[in-house]
């Protein structure tokens, strides 16, 4: 399988695993009254499962986003606080100015 697939699932997987306790944990803290919710009303786990998915949704597509743009991110030697020296191409060119009569 190629490497992409590969690093997609995976973080697919991350981003899931991230919702299922994020959800988890506004269920246990019940926000919002949001486990009475749940447990109480007709079709509220059908609630919650969709709770869960659309969180997978957006949760995986920010895990992979941040995998796919840290891909490019080079080392920097340079020691902290440093600032990069700057480099001057240009030259001072004279210019003459004539005055009117």
């Amino acid at each position: 399988m190629p490497k992409l697939i590969e690093m997609y699932i995976r973080h697919t997987l991350i981003g899931f695993a991230i919702a299922a306790v994020f959800v988890g944990l506004l269920l246990g803290f019940n926000v919002m009254n949001l486990w009475h919710l749940v447990t109480h009303a007709p079709g509220g786990w059908l609630a919650a499962f969709l709770l869960f998915m659309f969180n997978g949704i957006v949760f995986s597509g920010v895990q992979f986003g941040i995998a796919i743009m840290s891909l490019g991110e080079e080392k920097d030697d340079r020691p902290a606080g440093s600032a990069p020296a700057p480099i001057l191409l240009a030259e001072p060119i004279p210019v003459r100015v004539h005055r009117g009569k």
